[in-house]
Parts: structure tokens; C-alpha cells; sequence
């Protein structure tokens, strides 16, 4: 991580709009109309309603998704009590957190009450606004007795983020970490440097985990918590050791596992050597830890080790925890966030650390591999599924435990809800993983060796989407596998250059050489082809040993789809194949046709591509609403080019009256409803959105696409090879691991189904 500069954090908040955080209408608000709703007179409706029945709050207004984040300011990061004011910009950053990881909206309040009793008051006073109360950076031990009359005094979840946050995710990291140690957590002895807020959550987190507190030695700035001393707090007392311990270095001696949460640089390298076998060290002090990483790393290489900082292994972030868990606790209305809730959280974040890394995590951490071991025994903080697992994890936990109001009986659709927020994954999507899971057909990878398919195939047999088959050589895929810590035992590996597929590969070149005798091939090239994977695993379709191919990561485009043309062919009635390429934008599936295939289409090429694009936007469910685009806006310009595409929408017009499609008009009026109904109402289209885009020829439509791809935010599925007699799908050449799966999605689902008629 490189270096912020004092210049560069202070623009950041200040230029544009001064902060980090800002509140958006949700509802409309452009006609007076629509303000009579929102206010005067509309608005008196939901207040009689509340007044009713004070549960219909969360039905008419915010409440039921908005947190407030609180402080006093009185311990803010490491820079101590620098007061309410100071401690506005981190608030404002805890509240970009919770909207950008788990959608929930806040309200950053900071306050000027240092009294316990004020505090309390206050935020009572407050409390009808909220669904939920996030404390932040209030210093011990006046945060524990905030909390917990809080928890007492309020019927809505409360949370010192400070305390259990830290508890939470790092519960996860020593669990996953001692299973790699091969430690029980009622044996090991653990030495905790810090005995603030976080250090006393912590310790409870873990005793409730099963660690025994007489294996625990606490250490403050005084020195070792033990029952001698008399200026112990109640919160400290309870971890106070027995024994006779002299200082940290005594105590670390066969110690197991430290824990730090104090300041920089108070464990050595002799301490540490002098830990018990693969030991465990949380050296959490930001922004420099108990002992560096580096220096930890050269003193024990059987380490195990984690921090609070993004530029090592293992970082202990209250972010994996936070948004996930009061997000479950909104969802099903939770009156508080208890004991259950925490340790529900705990595990699926530990779980998630054994699963397959996605890529986009690998891309984030500029990583190409990243497996369960020492240097990953929590997930990233950027990892996508977090919001899916951890917070029906919390909101199942809340149902048991008796403190939630809503009770959820679909979790797959309370899952899917969760991806929505953030934009992961889509109706679409979605519809298409359920077709493709009818029933599990088996398709072929030619590319078996490539490591993006591998890690594909990973996350499809997680997902259980198909059987998949790898092509390549056995020793070079399982040397792959081995590499990057993937586990696909029971995939089918088969080897076309093997003895073994002898038999197989005779057929196939028969067949292939009475399909193309009369265009040159030979029995001996027929032969030497088929011992090429895509020529293979097109023949595996074709005759049925497979239902659909994937492939195309590692080859040219023309050069994978020469094989799965000449092989498997087109479906009837059609004499050329095209590309389709799927936007998922917020307002759902925009169609992107032809991207791949056609250079520069004649009429009834676009006749063609217009009809097997339309037929593929109805296997999606959807209702295709098509624009034939172009520089030209009906007859604007009048030329050869234009001309032709006159004549297709005729054609169209004529003969496919039920199919609603216009042009030829420019991009911004077939996406713009508002614009096109006032400059051209003539239009077809009236005021339908438009989904499906047809470019008149591959310069058009390959650019626009791309460059829709780097410049927006919007998630692109493609290309989808539309003609083919069966399903043969060719990606791009290092197309993403999402980009497979989603295009093996595709091609599962296809070939479940028939085609629909136009």
C-alpha cells in the first residue's frame, strides 16, 4: 500500500463536494404532483398510519434500513479524545462503509457528551429515526456502560463496533488459524497485549469460542492484570490471571498465541522464539503493529500470523463484519444484536475463508492465487460474498434466539435480494442458474490445462451448475490443480492424444473427413485434427458425449470457432452465426448484436442476425424491444448504408409486425425514451424501453461494447454465438474466470431448453 501524503488525504475530502457522504431522493421528485406526494398534502396519509399502529414506521420511511453511526469523539482511531467535531470525517467514513458494502443508509451524529448519563439520553431521545445504532470511538470504560443501557434501554440493535467488531473478525482468523496450527482452543495459552474496549470483547468472544480464562494473561500499561492489584476495573477483573507472571516476555514463553491490541513494536523476536510450535500472532496496532510483519516472518517461518493493515497477509478489518451483521439484524428486524448473532457471524466468516477465492478479489489484491493456509485464514474485505453468507448467517441466528420480528422462510431468495443491493449478479442471471440446474448437463472445456478455466470449473461445481469436462493432459492439468490449490477430484480429465481415446479419435476422423473430403482434407489431416482439443470437444458435442462446449481463453476467436463450425454446424435455415453481448445495467439486460462475427452485413445478413437475436432475448424471458442503430435518424441522411437499413426495418415492418423494432436512429434516442418520444413520436417504439441494440456492422458494434466495458460499471456476459445447431459458446481470448462461468451458465441453460419460435 503506498504512502498517503498529508496533501492528498485533505483534497480528498475537501474538493467537489466537501465529505465523503450526501442524501439522495428515492422517490420522484420532478413534477409538482410528485411533490404533493412526497410532502403537503400526499404526506399525511403514512404519519395517520404510524399514529395508528407505530410498527407501520418501518413501512412508510427509512427507518428500517438507517443506522446511526455515533461518537463522542472521546477515542477516535489512535489520535485519542480530539472531540466531536474531529471525529466527524471517520463517521462520515464508517457510513460510506456500511452503504458501499451492505446498502444500509446513515446518519453520522456526532455529540458533544462525555457524561455517561447524557450520552445515554441523548441517544434515546434519538432512537425512533433509527433501525439500528452503530457507537464508534468512545473511549473505555465509559463505552461498556453506554452499551450495554442501551442494549437494556432500546428495542433496536445497538453495536460498539470498537469492542465486538474486532472480537468478531478476529474470532474468525484464530479459528481457521488453529485448525491450520492443529491447536485446540481449550488447550492453548494465549498472552493479550491491551486491555481497552476491543482487548475485554475479545477475550469474552473467545472464551464463548472455549477458550478456558486460565490459560489467558492480560497485560495493560501497567503490567499484568492479576488479583494483586487494586486499580482494576470490573471489566479487567474478570480476565485477571492467578499465576505469578514477572512481565510479557515471562509470560510469552510457551505461549501459543498473542494477541495485540496496544502499541507499536512491544514484541520481539526473542519473545517470539520463544512461543510454543506454529505459533499464532494478531499484532492489531494501526498503523504500525506490535512487531512488523517482516520482522516476525525472519524470527519464526512456522508462523501464523495477522495484522491490521491491507498491506500483509490477514487483515484483521472490522469492515468483513460491521455492515454484513447489522444488515441480517435489519432485515429480520432484530430488537438486538446478541451473543448468538456474533458467534453466527464468526463462523460464516471463518467458513468463507475455506471457500474458492472469486477472481475479482484476486484482481483487487493483484494476486493470481490465494488458498486457505497461514496467509489466508480470513477473507479479504473486498470479497463480493461476504453480504451473502455472513448476514443470513446473523439473520438465521436472530430468528433462533428469539429477538427478530420478521421471520425469513426463503433463504435462496433472501440471498439473492442481498447480491441485488450491491448490483451482484441480476434477475437475469439468476434466471438463467436456475434453467441451467433443471438438470446437470455435462460440458466440455477444451482448454482443460488454462488456470482461468480450472478456477471456472471450481466455482461451477460450488455452484453446482453442470458436470464439467476438462480436455488436455492429465499430468499438466493435475500439476495446474496442485499450483494453485484447487480441488476438483471428481472432474472427468480426458486426454484426446491419449491410447486411451484411440477408438474415439478413429471415429471422429471419419467423420470428419466425410464432412470436409470435398474441401480438401485428407484421411491423414482428418486424423491429425481431431487430436486437437476443440475439434475433439466440437465431436463430443455433436455426437453426444457432451451437451455444450466452452472455449476460447487461450486461441484467437476465428481459430476456436473454426472447429465448432465445420463440426457441429449451423441450425436450419441459417447461413451465418453472430455474436451477442449481454450489459446488465440497473434497469436490466440491454443486448448488444452483432459484436464478433460479421464484418459488414448485407440486408438479409441483418434480417438474419435481427431474427436469431430476437429469438435468443425471448429464451431469456425478456420482450425484445429492438433499435437498428446508425449515424442516421429515419432518413436523415440518405445513402447507400442508410438506404440498406431502411430496407430491413421494411422488411420487418412487413413481415414480423408482433416484433417491436425501429430505425435506423442514432444510440442516444434509442436509449433516451424522453428524447426520442419528442423529436421522433412517429416512432414504433413509442415509449418502450429499448433492450436490444443491432449495430449495423462489426466496427460499430465491437467498439461499442468494449469500450462499455472500461468505462462503465456495468457487468458484461458474452459473447453468445447465436445459429449454432447446439450449444458451442467461444469466449474471448482471456476472458475473466466470472466471464466463464457466467458463459458456461449460458450454455447449461441452453441446453436444456428448446428454441423458442419468433
Amino acid at each position: 500500500m503506498e504512502k498517503i501524503s498529508r496533501l492528498e488525504a485533505l483534497n480528498f475530502h475537501s474538493k467537489g463536494r466537501p465529505g465523503k457522504i450526501e442524501v439522495i431522493p428515492s422517490k420522484s421528485h420532478n413534477s409538482q404532483y410528485d411533490l404533493s406526494l412526497a410532502y403537503s398534502p400526499g404526506v399525511a396519509e403514512p404519519c395517520k398510519s404510524i399514529a395508528r399502529n407505530k410498527k407501520d414506521v418501518y413501512k412508510y420511511t427509512s427507518k428500517g434500513n438507517l443506522v446511526a453511526v455515533i461518537s463522542n469523539g472521546s477515542a477516535v482511531l489512535g489520535l485519542g479524545n480530539i472531540g466531536p467535531e474531529a471525529a466527524k470525517p471517520v463517521m462520515e467514513g464508517k457510513g460510506l462503509l456500511f452503504k458501499i458494502y451492505a446498502d444500509i443508509d446513515v446518519f453520522d451524529i456526532e455529540m458533544d457528551a462525555s457524561d455517561v448519563d447524557l450520552f445515554v439520553q441523548t441517544v434515546k431521545s434519538i432512537s425512533p429515526t433509527f433501525g439500528g445504532i452503530n457507537l464508534e470511538d468512545i473511549k473505555a470504560p465509559e463505552c461498556f456502560e453506554i452499551e450495554r443501557r442501551l442494549k437494556r434501554e432500546l428495542d433496536i440493535p445497538v453495536m460498539h463496533d470498537d469492542q465486538h467488531g474486532t472480537a468478531i473478525i478476529s474470532s474468525a482468523a484464530l479459528i481457521n488459524a488453529l485448525e491450520i496450527a492443529k491447536k485446540k482452543i481449550d488447550k492453548v495459552k494465549v498472552v493479550v497485549n491491551g486491555a481497552g474496549a476491543a482487548a475485554i470483547s475479545c477475550l469474552k468472544l473467545y472464551v464463548s469460542l472455549g477458550l478456558k480464562k486460565e490459560n489467558i494473561f492480560l497485560f495493560d500499561s501497567k503490567g499484568i492484570v492479576d488479583y494483586k492489584r487494586k486499580d482494576l476495573t470490573k471489566h479487567k477483573l474478570q480476565f485477571a490471571t492467578k499465576k505469578n507472571i514477572k512481565n510479557l516476555k515471562h509470560a510469552m514463553r510457551n505461549a501459543d498465541v498473542f494477541i495485540g491490541l496496544s502499541v507499536a513494536n512491544v514484541l520481539t523476536q526473542t519473545m517470539l522464539k520463544s512461543m510454543k510450535k506454529n505459533p499464532i500472532v494478531f499484532a492489531m496496532a494501526n498503523p504500525d503493529p506490535e512487531i512488523s510483519y517482516d520482522s516476525a516472518m525472519k524470527a519464526r517461518k512456522d508462523l501464523i500470523m495477522a495484522t491490521g493493515r491491507s498491506d500483509y497477509p490477514n487483515q484483521v478489518n472490522n469492515v468483513l463484519g460491521f455492515p454484513y451483521i447489522f444488515r441480517g439484524a435489519l432485515d429480520v428486524r432484530a430488537t438486538s444484536i446478541n451473543e448468538r448473532m456474533k458467534i453466527a457471524a464468526v463462523k460464516s466468516i471463518a467458513s468463507l475463508a475455506k471457500e474458492s477465492v472469486p477472481e475479482e478479489v484476486l484482481l483487487a489484491y493483484d494476486q493470481t492465487n490465494i488458498v486457505f493456509g497461514p496467509e489466508y485464514i480470513i477473507p479479504k474485505p473486498n470479497d463480493p460474498r461476504l453480504i451473502s453468507e455472513v448476514s443470513p448467517a446473523v439473520a438465521k441466528a436472530a430468528i433462533k434466539s428469539g429477538v427478530a420480528q420478521i421471520e425469513i422462510n426463503d433463504w435462496e431468495a433472501y440471498q439473492n435480494t442481498l447480491r441485488e443491493r450491491l448490483g451482484i449478479g441480476s434477475k437475469l442471471i439468476r434466471n438463467i442458474t436456475r434453467t441451467a440446474k433443471i438438470k446437470k448437463k455435462k460440458i466440455v472445456f477444451p482448454e482443460g490445462h488454462s488456470p482461468k478455466i480450472l478456477k471456472a470449473v471450481q466455482e461451477i461445481i460450488s455452484e453446482d451448475i453442470c458436470q464439467p469436462v476438462l480436455l488436455g493432459n492429465k499430468v499438466i492439468i493435475n500439476a495446474n490443480l496442485e499450483e494453485y490449490g484447487l480441488n476438483l477430484n471428481n472432474v472427468e480429465i480426458i486426454d484426446p492424444k491419449s491410447e486411451d481415446q484411440k477408438e474415439l479419435r478413429e471415429d471422429f476422423s471419419k467423420k470428419y473427413w466425410q464432412l470436409r473430403n470435398r474441401f480438401g482434407i485428407t484421411m491423414n489431416e482428418s486424423k491429425r485434427r481431431v487430436r486437437d482439443r476443440n475439434f475433439f470437444g466440437s465431436f463430443m458435442v455433436e455426437e453426444g458425449l457432451a451437451d455444450g462446449m466452452v472455449t476460447g481463453v487461450t486461441r484467437n476467436y476465428p481459430e476456436s470457432l473454426k472447429p465448432a463450425l465445420q463440426v457441429i454446424g449451423l441450425q436450419k435455415n441459417v447461413k451465418k452465426v453472430a455474436g451477442l453481448y449481454i450489459a446488465l445495467s440497473n434497469d436490466g439486460p440491454i443486448f448488444f448484436s452483432d459484436t464478433t462475427i460479421n464484418k459488414s452485413p448485407e440486408e438479409q445478413e441483418l434480417i438474419d442476425i435481427i431474427l436469431l437475436t430476437a429469438k435468443e432475448v425471448r429464451r431469456f424471458g425478456i420482450k425484445p424491444v429492438i433499435a437498428l442503430l446508425s449515424y442516421s435518424n429515419f432518413g436523415s441522411v440518405r445513402d447507400k448504408e442508410t438506404k440498406k437499413l431502411r430496407n430491413v426495418i421494411n422488411f420487418f415492418h412487413k413481415n414480423h409486425p408482433n416484433l417491436l423494432i425501429d430505425g435506423e436512429i442514432q444510440a442516444n434516442f434509442a436509449l433516451n425514451n424522453e428524447k426520442r418520444k419528442e423529436q421522433f413520436p412517429h416512432s414504433k417504439l413509442k415509449n418502450e424501453s429499448v433492450n436490444t441494440l443491432i449495430f449495423p456492422n462489426l466496427d460499430s458494434g465491437n467498439i461499442s461494447y468494449k469500450l462499455l466495458q472500461e468505462l462503465s460499471s456495468y457487468e458484461t456476459i458474452g459473447p453468445i454465438l447465436l445459429g449454432m445447431k447446439k450449444p458451442a459458446y467461444i469466449v474471448q481470448l482471456e476472458s475473466s474466470v466470472k466471464e466463464i462461468v457466467n458463459i458456461t451458465k449460458i450454455v447449461a441453460a441452453a441446453a436444456q431448453t428448446k428454441r423458442n419460435k419468433l
